[in-house]
Parts: structure tokens; sequence; C-alpha cells
């Protein structure tokens, strides 16, 4: 075989396993395995997982928070600061800089990403090309669904419509769309729908990031979807707009989101930073109520968003911290919320990504990752170093650690 992982931690109070992988693929899981292989990696007991799923990124405007900054921390100015930068990006500048993030998550155990690349007349298809470019150059280290996305709008941006036909037909894998930065809102949920049903497409859109709830679309979206029989096939990111919802209209945007199976991935990194700017006093979390939404069944999925530009000036590409971070936030904490969070970074993104062959198990894809930890309880709260990264049954990120405390 290619390579013999010896005993590793699965899962908490079950026995160690040794895990076989040939041809990229996982061929046996056994307590003992005693055939040879061309690597043999010494678990020691600690926790394997299978490989992170970065569910929502922005590779293409990744590492501008140094050219203009968000003064005011406001959703508003992000956008326009974005704005205003994107006709300078050049597609050099594009591929560098999204390659400098790209090489970030794949160190720290993403083995798959979805990522949204923006286009528009201003900016014409710089950024859109150089991550079609990244996806073939990086097949070997990373699955990458591209996205594309009218970060401006369609409908106020006349142009985007018919760029929005042409990113499909060069590739991009899902459709789409941010209905509270276009007018009107539901009618360009309908022409999202319309591109991803000529397509065959999934759909994903940005969708109520707003401090209050006065104008969201996610119920009409949720109707659409079942309209549609589109269920499970539609996720969205932030929906912060929820947290401001009373008790009893969450109580029918969640019934309604159930019955249209729709992915949720909230990025807190982001949604922290701009949300709330205006709030005095009790100062609102503007985080979509992560908790509630998972106690209902829907499927939660945290991402990144954002590394070091107007809308998240930090962050360095490690999904586990985005999940610690998510922890305080959501109130995730407790002994049995815990358990639900790594999910939240690997099995969940997996099935809003649609990753047929996912997971540890006999005949399924070698996408691994080695934890310096002996708990997977622990797995988020110890932020462990990832010692090995597996892709398609290849070690492609191996780290080397000694501490010395010295007294």
């Amino acid at each position: 075989m290619d390579i013999l992982i010896k005993q590793v931690r699965l899962n908490d109070g079950e026995a160690l396993q040794d895990i076989a992988i040939e041809d990229g693929k996982i061929i046996n899981i056994a307590s003992a395995i005693n055939d040879s292989a061309k690597e043999v990696i010494e678990g020691a007991g600690r926790v394997l997982i299978p490989g992170l799923v970065e569910s929502h990124i922005h590779l293409d405007k990744a590492l501008i928070a140094d050219r203009e900054p968000n003064k005011s921390g406001t959703l508003k100015e992000a956008i326009e600061v974005t704005a205003k930068l994107k006709p300078t990006f050049t597609e050099e500048d594009v591929y560098n800089r999204a390659k400098r993030a790209l090489e970030m998550i794949i160190r720290h155990g993403a083995t798959t990403v979805r990522t949204h690349a923006e286009f528009d007349p201003a900016q014409g298809f710089t950024g859109f090309n150089m991550i079609m470019r990244l996806k073939e150059e990086y097949k070997d280290l990373i699955d990458m669904q591209v996205v594309a996305f009218p970060q401006e709008g369609i409908f106020k941006t006349p142009g985007t419509e018919k760029m929005m036909y042409e990113a499909m037909d060069m590739g991009a894998d899902i459709v789409g769309g941010i209905p509270y930065n276009d007018a009107p809102a539901n009618e360009h949920i309908d022409l999202i729908f319309k591109i991803a049903k000529k397509y065959g497409k999934d759909i994903d859109l940005h969708q109520d990031f707003a401090d209050e709830a006065d104008d969201t679309s996610i119920e009409y979206l949720c109707e659409k979807t079942i309209k549609e029989n589109y269920q499970g096939r539609v996720s969205v990111g932030h929906l912060t707009a929820l947290h401001a919802m009373s008790k009893e209209q969450l109580a029918r945007v969640i019934k309604l989101m159930v019955a249209a199976k729709i992915n949720v991935m909230p990025l807190p990194a982001t949604d922290l930073h701009l949300g709330a700017r205006n709030d005095e006093v009790n100062v609102r979390r503007a985080v979509t109520p992560i908790r509630k939404l998972r106690d209902a069944g829907i499927n939660i999925c945290l991402a990144t968003n954002n590394i070091r530009n107007a809308f998240t000036p930090y962050g360095n590409g490690d999904l586990m911290q985005i999940a610690m971070l998510a922890i305080p936030v959501g109130h995730l904490g407790g002994a049995d919320d815990l358990p639900t969070v790594l999910p939240m970074i690997t099995e969940n993104p997996a099935k809003a990504l649609g990753l047929k062959d996912y997971g540890i198990e006999i005949g399924k894809q070698a996408d691994l990752i080695l934890l310096d930890t002996k708990i997977k309880a622990d797995a988020i709260i110890d932020l462990p170093e990832r010692l090995y990264v597996i892709k398609n049954g290849r070690v492609t990120v191996k780290v080397d650690t000694k501490v010395t405390i010295h007294r």
C-alpha cells in the first residue's frame, strides 16, 4: 500500500485504529494492519479527522487591507473601499495574493474549498480568470469549487447579467448572488435560479447581511427553493439579520429554512468585525443564531469569508481558529455543544458542497488530517497543530514540532 497510518483515534472511547491507503483511497481500517507500506505514519494515539472543508472564502480579494483601510469598520465602507480597489487589480496581483491565501488554508488542513470569484464591468474577469487558473494548478493539493459572484449587484450594475452567463460558460461550478446589495432583491433571486437551472448548478448567496431585520428576503428564497425543487442545493452566507428578528418571526423563518433544506455558512470573523457598528450600549454579536438553527436541524458550516481586507482585516487561513471563535460567540462551549462544532468545518460543509466521497470509511477518498491532540472532543479548543495533511492519498503537508520549556 502507499500509506499506513498506525494507531490513530477516530472517536473518543473507541479503540485505536490503523488506516491503510492505496491509489488515493482508504482500503482498510482495523485495530492492527501488518502489511507493508511505502510510508508509515505513527499516530501514537492522536486524533485523525477528514480534511477540513472551507465552504465560503474570497481568495481573489485577500490580503489587501494595507492598501485602503476601512476606517469606519462598517459593511457599507467595506463594499465602497473594495469597489474602489478592484479596477486596480492586475492578473499578476490577484494571482499572487490568491495563491498566498490558498496556501494558507492548505497549510492549515483544508482539502476542499469553495471560493467566490468576482467580476463586473469595471474590473472584467481579471480576478475570476486567476481563480480558475489556480483551481487547475492546485488540483493535486485541494479541490476547488468556484462561485460566479456579482459583488456589485446585477440589476444596479448594467452588463453584469451577461457576465454571469459568461462565467458559467467559462467553468464556474456554482451560481452566486447577493440579494441585499441589489434591487429588487426578489428579482435578483429569480434570476439566480434561472441561471442555475439553465446550467444545472447549485446556488450560493450572500444573504441578508444586516444588523436589522427590516428588509429581508430569506423567506422568499426559501419559498423559491421549494417551488423550484432545489431543496438542499441552496447555501447562504452571513444571514446576520436573523439575530434581530422577533421570536415569532424567527420561528417562522426557521420552519421555512428547514423545509427548503437551506445550508447556512455563518462567518463569525467578518460578521463580528462589521456588525452592530452603530450600537452604543448592549452591542450585539450580529452573528446569525447558530444554536437555534443547529437545534432545528439546519446544516451549519463555519467559514472564513475574508483574509485581511476591508471586510476582515485579520486572519491566517486557519479554519479551526474560526471554529474556536464561533464557540464563545454562539454559546457552543457546553459539554453537549462542543462535539457539534468540529462537524461544522468537516462533515457539514462536505454535505453542503455535495462531496460524495468524503469521510473516514473504506472506499472513501483519502483526505485526512492527523492532529496533535489525543482527545477528539478537544480537537477545536486545543487548536492543535496539523502534523500531517493527506490529499488524495498523498502527504501534502507535514509539520515537525519540538517545544522545550526551560525551567
